[in-house]
């Protein structure tokens, strides 16, 4: 009995109100959603569209797979008492992982707030990096270690009184960080975030490194967050690829 039974009195006929599970009313909400299918199912008529319809939607709602099958089985059951024929099936599971398919071409190695890219990419990016040294160009062996280099921007994580504003002052700094960077590597540098105050750049040496990072220090140099300024730095790459790894691991931990 639920918790909205009425509890009778010695004598009186039990009056209950069922209360509705939670398992049942998403079970109510499922049904909805295959309405358009049951339609077709009691006229008699091909439900593969309506179930492609059904699909797309639970992808976008965010559904597993597994959670759209149930559905259909169930409306299967509840209207002809059998199990979806294949048509159905096909239809549903190609629209379903078409529209996820579609959600994760989208989606980008870079933070929507900062424009920040991920540690990852720039692991890839150098790892890129690597591969045309040791191929060269015309014909000609590179060595990355003198073709590119990291720079490091280190801002101090702030102390606040509540963890709320130290990281939203935290978010903050790196989105001024970040514009900081990019108008100092305005080019085709990759910038990434690899740590809660730490941004590092993946650029040519040749293209006016020096003055590139003495104009990245000049614009940060008046951010202070409560307990020290910024800190820019250079750092070498070492000779080979696994090294690069290292470095990254290094640079994101310390």
């Amino acid at each position: 009995m639920g918790i909205f039974a009425t509890h009778s009195r010695k004598g009186a006929p039990a009056e209950v109100v069922p209360d509705a599970p939670a398992a049942s009313r998403g079970q109510t909400l499922l049904s909805a959603r295959f309405e358009a299918v049951d339609e077709r199912l009691a006229a008699g008529r091909d439900a593969s569209a309506a179930c492609a319809m059904v699909g797309r939607e639970m992808a976008r709602d965010g559904a597993d797979l597994g959670e759209a099958l149930d559905g259909l089985r169930s409306a299967y059951a509840r209207v002809l008492g059998g199990e979806p024929d294949y048509r159905a099936v096909r239809a549903l599971g190609v629209a379903w992982s078409e529209e996820t398919l579609g959600y994760l071409h989208q989606l980008s190695c870079e933070d929507p707030l900062t424009g920040l890219a991920s540690l990852a990419h720039l692991r890839a990016r150098l790892s890129e990096v690597y591969r045309a040294a040791e191929q060269g160009e015309h014909g000609r062996r590179e060595s990355s270690a003198t073709s590119h280099a990291l720079v490091v921007l280190d801002l101090p994580v702030p102390v606040e009184e509540t963890v709320w504003a130290g990281a939203f002052e935290s978010t903050m700094s790196l989105v001024r960080m970040a514009e900081s960077a990019r108008t100092a590597f305005p080019g085709d540098e990759t910038i990434c975030q690899a740590g809660p105050g730490r941004i590092v750049v993946l650029a040519r040496r040749q293209d006016l490194l020096a003055q590139r990072v003495g104009l990245l220090r000049d614009l940060v140099e008046n951010q202070a967050l409560g307990t020290g300024r910024a800190r820019v730095w250079i750092e070498g790459l070492p000779p080979y690829d696994d090294g690069a790894g290292l470095l990254l691991d290094e640079i994101a931990r310390s």
